[in-house]
């Protein structure tokens, strides 16, 4: 699979590389400004940028909207045993969205980041 480069808005970056290093399991790839970061995890790069500044992704659309952190859309990291991993963040002070729902794939529960992006965390069902 070739890698997948997901970009996230976040307010403070510094508080976004401590939250998926230390308690997703990213790696830090790169920090090149304060205001940027790339952190992997296997096939997934994670680009964090500030919502202000002279990068790329913090500048204005033509309408005036500005890039802000939030949303919907998301991230799925799989994990083996979902209840165990929302014991283990929870201790941590993570914040979620709901609590653990089951679907048709498995198991499955939304994780905010410090800036409120969503991870959605998954136990796919077995068999």
């Amino acid at each position: 699979m070739a890698t997948v480069n997901v970009r996230y808005i976040v307010n403070d970056v510094d508080a976004a590389v401590e939250f998926y290093t230390q308690l997703l399991g990213f790696n830090l790839e790169v920090r090149p400004a304060p205001g940027f970061a790339i952190l992997s995890q296997g096939d997934l790069r994670l680009l964090l940028n500030a919502p202000t500044g002279p990068g790329g992704a913090a500048q204005p659309m033509p309408d005036g909207r500005k890039p802000e952190p939030g949303g919907w859309n998301r991230i799925q990291l799989q994990v083996s045993d979902l209840a165990r991993e929302v014991e283990t963040l929870r201790k941590a002070g993570a914040h979620f969205r709901n609590d653990i729902v089951t679907g048709f794939g498995g198991k499955q529960i939304l994780l905010d980041d410090p800036s409120g992006n969503p991870i959605e965390l998954a136990e796919p069902r077995q068999g």
